[in-house]
């Protein structure tokens, strides 16, 4: 066998045990989105205004953030297969729970549930994918985390506007014996099960196997993942010299001079934080209900979400393509740049609603411009921090705390999602243009943050990191 047939041979092993592994991130998508359908169906069948439906809606973030602050210390303790198949059965109950609420706050802890699952697979996701993926690859191995989380978006628009359809054009219609929105939120239950079967099958990462003193098992997938034509040895050396200096990461490793924590830590959770300000979430938890309040009816708008996601998964294969060759810093400010702009127009257009007797309409051309406008704001997030800051994320940090300081970031990501969800409905009903503007306004700080202090990290060893 030749090494270039062998390279390629690798690389296909590589990528399916990374697109197995992602399917985290398509869980974090689906449910991220599933509920964008089930909102108004929940607001009627619990007979609750915009506060407490952006509270249920929302919870589920603070799950998440908890999932996120637990997985990575699970991830060392428990190995990152293990982790992943914990979180894949925890999801796979919560959606059974969220299919048959009796109440408002039984729902409420079911997606608690769900979110702390999710939370989990943020964690351990990108950092599996960053331990088994060679240096050359890894920006679009990375990559995958964010595709999956689109894919995950964009079916389940697709499957919530086939449901509605099936009912008859209301998410409040039955269905089966059940609501419309409750087959939404149970539907879940499939890429749940998906997950737990590819998380049982894929290889566990060469550096928590060096770590926990399996090395002829860690030179195995070694093998697997780069190939035997690569020096394992030298390889295996490697990871055990760097495993040798360090023990397993907790948050006191994460303390430093700057306001208590070390400068890269903060520069993680900063990028978590942007990536949620710009608001991007709003659009797939509430673009529905956000359509619906400027005069499309509830079929055409659940259309217009999938269409929204049509355009997310295609900003994501840009950046797939492009993370590898410009680097992740150029991409962030592109995005940033793309974003402002786009947001400040959508801010401009939801100026001009009108309310007439219930119904608020825009008028043209600033529903037309208010509809490109958010896409074209999907479009230059999912091209750039969408992506690159998954992708950051499992890289940036030294291997002496990776785990724990991926966790602390993906937790202030999940607390950045969840006050931007929770804030919304409220905020939308005081002033839905000023509400963009501030999400713009974020942008704009993200555009100098990048220029301030993000790194470069393309073609650099995980060893190299710190």
């Amino acid at each position: 066998m030749s090494t270039k047939y062998a390279h390629h041979e690798h690389l296909g092993h590589v990528v399916f045990i990374t697109a197995a592994a992602a399917i985290g991130g398509f869980l974090f998508g689906y449910d991220s989105a599933v509920i964008n359908g089930a909102v108004v169906g929940i607001q009627k069948y619990f007979h609750v205004g915009p506060v407490r439906t952006g509270f249920v809606v929302a919870i589920a973030l603070l799950g998440s953030a908890v999932g996120a602050w637990a997985g990575g210390g699970m991830a060392d303790r428990l190995g990152r297969t293990r982790t992943m198949q914990v979180a894949a059965l925890l999801f796979a109950i919560s959606s059974i729970g969220q299919m048959l609420p009796f109440a408002l706050w039984d729902l409420a802890f079911w997606r608690v549930v769900a979110g702390f699952a999710i939370g989990m697979a943020s964690v351990i996701s990108p950092a599996y994918i960053a331990e088994v993926a060679p240096p050359a690859y890894r920006g679009r191995l990375g990559s995958f985390q964010q595709l999956a989380i689109v894919l995950g978006i964009a079916i389940s628009q697709l499957v919530n506007y086939l449901v509605v359809e099936l009912a008859g054009g209301n998410v409040n219609n039955p269905l089966w014996a059940l609501q419309a929105w409750q087959w939404m939120l149970g539907a879940c239950l499939v890429p749940a099960l998906l997950y737990l079967v590819f998380a049982l099958t894929i290889p566990e990462s060469p550096r928590y196997l060096i770590m926990s003193g399996r090395t002829r098992r860690a030179r195995e997938v070694l093998a697997e993942v780069e190939g035997e034509d690569v020096d394992l040895d030298a390889r295996i050396a490697e990871i055990q010299h760097v495993l040798r200096t360090q023990r397993v990461p907790t948050l006191k490793d994460l303390r430093g001079p700057a306001y208590g924590l070390l400068p890269i830590v903060w520069i993680g959770i900063t990028l978590s934080v942007f990536q949620q300000f710009v608001g991007i979430n709003v659009i797939f938890y509430y673009s529905s209900v956000l359509w619906q309040s400027v005069g499309i009816n509830q079929a055409e708008s659940l259309l217009i979400s999938f269409s929204s996601s049509i355009i997310n998964i295609v900003g994501t294969f840009i950046a797939i393509s492009l993370v590898d060759r410009i680097g992740r810093r150029p991409l962030l400010l592109i995005g940033s740049a793309g974003m402002t702009v786009a947001l400040a127009t959508a801010g401009w257009a939801f100026s001009a609603a009108r309310v007439v007797g219930k119904s608020v309409t825009l008028p043209d051309p600033q529903g037309m411009i208010a509809l490109v406008a958010a896409n074209v704001f999907v479009l230059f997030f999912a091209l750039s921090w969408g992506v690159v800051v998954w992708v950051l994320l499992g890289e940036m940090f030294p291997n002496r705390i990776r785990a724990a300081a991926l966790g602390v970031a993906a937790g202030a990501q999940w607390i950045a999602n969840w006050a931007i969800t929770v804030s919304f409905p409220a905020l939308a009903q005081w002033n839905l243009a000023a509400t963009y503007a501030i999400y713009a306004c974020f942008a704009l700080l993200s555009f100098l943050f990048v220029v301030k202090w993000v790194r470069e990290t393309k073609g650099r060893k995980l060893e190299d990191m710190g």
